[in-house]
């Protein structure tokens, strides 16, 4: 499966009481020239609160237009690229239907899924919709945030090339649920090894806590 990296957007400052730090780099626009990823994110993006974005597990976030569409029509307004936070505005890819640990080869560098966007407040108070989170993961398509295996140049046109499928089923949408409404479904994070310890840990506190109910791995 080939896609394509529509826009790359970078941040820009934003202020507001729905910050949380005084500042947001959420607001990511559009750029047309070509830019580093590199293993702690691109170069030129704005991370203002690096506790929770950013760095080596949050390099880059991707969503899909195809998913955009569907909130256009929900919330009766324009969802430009990079009006979810998105580095990467990609046509052509099932990011909810991706598993954890599959690779993309986009331009000179390599990218790994690994986890699924959890929304915050800072999202909501963005987009001025006070009950986005939970609208957000219902809808069950949150995008993925990639890890940078090969740093390289990437940029708008770049072709997005799947060059490994672990073949798990693990997906990004199924994390979603796992983590959110259905945390029954945490066990079979276990037969993904590509995702990161924390979610194995959460895994395995479940079973232990329904170890009368689910039979032991």
């Amino acid at each position: 499966m080939t896609g394509v990296l529509a826009t790359l957007n970078l941040g820009v400052e934003r202020r507001g009481p729905w910050t949380g730090v005084g500042r947001s780099g959420i607001d990511k626009r559009p750029v047309d020239h070509r830019v580093m990823a590199r293993t702690w994110g691109l170069e030129g993006d704005l991370i203002a609160d690096k506790r929770v974005h950013g760095g080596p597990d949050k390099a880059v976030y991707a969503f899909a237009r195809e998913d955009a569409v569907f909130w256009e029509k929900e919330l009766g307004r324009e969802c430009a690229p990079g009006n979810f936070g998105e580095n990467f505005s990609t046509v052509g890819m099932d990011i909810t239907g991706a598993e954890v640990g599959e690779q993309w080869a986009i331009g000179g560098a390599v990218f790994e899924v690994i986890r699924a966007r959890k929304p915050c407040r800072v999202f909501a108070g963005f987009w001025d919709v006070p009950d986005l989170v939970k609208r957000f993961i219902a809808h069950g398509a949150p995008g993925a945030y990639l890890r940078v295996l090969q740093e390289g140049a990437v940029g708008a046109g770049d072709p997005i090339e799947i060059i490994n499928r672990p073949g798990h089923g693990v997906t990004i949408g199924y994390m979603l649920r796992a983590l959110t409404t259905e945390p029954h479904l945490m066990p079979r994070f276990l037969d993904a090894p590509e995702m990161l310890p924390k979610h194995h840990e959460k895994a395995r506190k479940w079973l232990a806590t329904h170890q009368q109910e689910t039979p032991a791995r």
